[in-house]
């Protein structure tokens, strides 16, 4: 059996039990349910359908997200999840870069890197070296003043956690943001990149190696190991080219408000939802969240 869910985003919602009656019809469904009202709805059906993706199309202009996946296993153990614009709603190098005077040019590097135009591990170094000489005051500065976390996040990790998954924030980023999220929202670890620093200024180099696409995925084989639990109760949730790799080994690989080049390659895409999301298409139900 497959889960079909549809969900919109809570801060507003556009599901009505029209649009959910009227594709569960049409794909002979089982009885829909209700996870929140006005807010996401499943049903399941015995196959994949194969205009799956124009319904997905449709319902994309009305604001509401579909997905459908294995009904069987997809409440997971793992949530392995991106850091800069997933689990916070910002770039960190590009809030260091504006407040560096930068922020444009460094922009438009991340933007290309994330689209997968650029190697991810040049234009790393390429960013950090116009830091050269920031005093790294600036960090706690940005952290304080410039980041802001995704909605939904805290209530995601609060959930999974209280029924008894692992979480683990892996990221491009810098451990200086990381360790704060990472605490902040509840994760059991962190990963990322380290910036050089010495007599309180940035270096312009970041510590090698450095963690990219595949230390993304050898994280998650990493983990799985230590916890002794498959790949395929993994949850990884990102939205750049150097996610897809996690995001392909995964058991349910979340292309969250992610580049267009990136979604298309994920059969699970959010463009509309919150964090809440990655709750409902595991079957949880708002009475469910762990607040």
């Amino acid at each position: 059996m497959y889960a079909v869910t549809l969900l919109s985003n809570p801060a507003d919602p556009t599901l009505t039990p029209a649009t959910v009656e009227a594709l569960r019809n049409a794909w002979g469904g089982g009885d829909a349910q209700w996870l929140d009202p006005d807010i996401a709805a499943e049903f399941m059906v015995a196959e994949v359908p194969g205009n799956r993706w124009d319904a997905w199309d449709s319902l994309q202009g009305m604001g509401i997200d579909l997905v459908v996946q294995p009904a069987e296993g997809r409440r997971k153990k793992m949530l392995l999840a991106d850091m800069d614009s997933t689990m916070i709603q910002q770039e960190c190098i590009d809030e260091l870069a504006v407040v560096a005077g930068i922020g444009e040019r460094v922009a438009e590097i991340t933007a290309r890197a994330m689209n997968g135009e650029l190697d991810f591990e040049g234009a790393l170094r390429e960013r950090v070296g116009l830091l050269k000489g920031l005093d790294s005051g600036v960090i706690e500065t940005v952290l304080a003043q410039r980041i802001s976390f995704m909605p939904g996040g805290k209530v995601l990790l609060a959930t999974m956690k209280a029924n008894g998954a692992y979480a683990a924030l892996v990221s491009g980023g810098f451990t200086a943001f990381t360790a704060h999220v990472a605490a902040t929202l509840g994760f059991d670890e962190n990963r990322a990149n380290t910036l050089n620093i010495a007599d309180g200024k940035l270096t312009g180099t970041v510590a090698e190696p450095i963690l990219g696409r595949e230390a993304k995925v050898q994280a998650l084989k990493d983990i799985t190991a230590k916890l002794g639990i498959a790949h395929d109760d993994v949850m990884a949730v990102g939205d750049g080219a150097n996610d897809l790799g996690m995001l392909g080994l995964a058991g349910a690989g979340v292309a969250l408000h992610a580049k267009p080049s990136v979604a298309a390659q994920c059969d699970i895409r959010i463009n509309h939802g919150d964090l809440t999301a990655l709750l409902y298409i595991q079957g949880y139900a708002r009475p469910d969240f762990a607040e």
